[in-house]
């Protein structure tokens, strides 16, 4: 697959998501470093803290799919200057990436902005921290 095709299979799960109490769609797509593609949407429930956001649902995704390495996510809002992981969701990426992973945020007119996870969580709590 190319980037068009990642950013539309990340459209295609934005058009997904279930977001009735909000109306903010978000749809994420997670390429691993063999190559896979997983993707995710968010969930809403009438019980806020019990939704799940498009991000973790990927990660959940790739994880039953055997693998636990992110080389690259799209993250996709309806927003213009794209997709921002919400601090959770952050963390969750960055325990199954690298400083080098590259985090796509996309708006459904492509990539809007393109940075490493260290650009996004500077001095993060890692895995090898508990080591």
């Amino acid at each position: 697959m190319n980037e068009e095709n990642y950013i539309a299979a990340t459209k295609e799960a934005m058009s997904k998501a279930y977001v009735p109490y909000s109306n903010y769609p978000v749809g994420a797509l997670i390429v691993t470093d063999n190559g896979n593609t997983y993707s995710g949407c968010n969930v809403e429930n009438a019980s806020y803290p019990l939704g799940n956001c498009a991000e973790a649902s990927a990660i959940a995704s790739m994880v039953i799919g055997g693998e636990k390495k992110i080389k690259t996510i799209y993250v996709m809002t309806k927003n213009d200057e794209g997709g921002i992981p919400c601090g959770g969701c952050r963390q969750r990426i960055r325990e199954f990436s690298d400083e080098n992973t590259q985090i796509m945020m996309c708006s459904p007119d492509g990539v809007q902005q393109r940075i490493n996870l260290s650009e996004l969580l500077p001095n993060s709590f890692w895995p090898e921290h508990l080591k």
